[in-house]
């Protein structure tokens, strides 16, 4: 039997992040074999996936990040089956991980993202190999990206919320850029401007705006009009440029973008929520 000593098995365990037994007991099976002992650690978490595939992952972590010179930002989702996966160490690491990568190769969409290479495999290999690890479905559900000339991210305490916002212009205090990436989180907008709402949101608001004032009784021929007082009361309070600034109500997110520089704006927004 192939003498096992506890450097092979450390490195093991950096490659695949399996537990130091899994290690030392792939090791073992494989006679000191480095890459059978892999492949040994990746059909376990196969065996697993698939015993775990009809369970529910609605647990785990909403990360947001932007690259150092802060015009490209990414929004993942690392999901579980219970918060005290999502809490462990090596899970936050493992989606770390992901998001650094997302970061450094910029890839198209989720698919692209799964298929970048990580750590010897596939960002989906390796999730099916950490799925063996811990025991439990993990699942990467949601990623998107940002360029501009500045994106800023927020993550809520807890990493059960975040958000990623991009600006028209850099060079503003960092405060301006929080606090509207915070604005997104807290408030929850449907879009940047009420001309970014999508037709079909817009034509719903109307609907209920028109059933709601048939139900107070109002006149057949009003309501049209009701319904479009409702929806610009609709485009007040949930498009980001014409919310009130939560920090100071007295003035929009538009007039406070403008305070600090006129032409300041956002061009885009990405906001992610679990179980909140």
């Amino acid at each position: 039997m192939a003498v096992i000593n506890a450097a092979d098995v450390a490195k093991l365990r950096r490659v695949t992040l399996a537990g130091m037994m899994d290690c030392k007991k792939a090791l073992e099976e494989s006679e000191g074999n480095f890459d059978k002992a892999i492949e040994i650690i990746r059909k376990k978490g196969q065996a697993v996936a698939n015993k775990r595939a009809d369970r529910d992952a609605t647990e785990g972590v909403v990360f947001s990040k932007v690259t150092p010179d802060g015009k490209m930002g990414a929004i993942i989702v690392l999901n579980s089956e219970t918060d005290f996966v999502a809490k462990n160490a090596d899970f936050i690491a493992f989606a770390t991980k992901i998001i650094d990568l997302a970061l450094a190769k910029n890839p198209a969409d989720l698919e692209a993202l799964k298929s970048l290479p990580l750590d010897g495999g596939t960002v989906a290999s390796k999730i099916v190999e950490y799925l063996g690890i811990i025991g439990e479905k993990v699942e990467l559900s949601y990623y998107e990206k940002i360029e501009a000339p500045h994106v800023q991210a927020y993550i809520h305490p807890g990493s059960k919320l975040a958000t990623l916002v991009g600006f028209t212009k850099s060079g503003i205090a960092i405060q301006v850029y929080k606090d509207i990436a915070m604005q997104v989180a807290a408030m929850n907008p449907v879009a940047v401007d009420k001309d970014f709402v999508k037709p079909e949101t817009i034509a719903q608001e109307i609907e209920i705006g028109k059933e709601q004032a048939r139900r107070d009784g109002k006149p057949e021929e009003m309501l049209e009009k009701i319904a479009q007082g409702k929806l610009a009361k609709f485009f007040k309070e949930s498009t980001l440029l014409n919310q009130d600034f939560v920090k100071d109500n007295k003035m929009t997110i538009k007039q406070y973008l403008q305070s600090a520089s006129k032409d300041l704006t956002v061009t885009e927004f990405k906001r992610y929520s679990l179980n909140l």
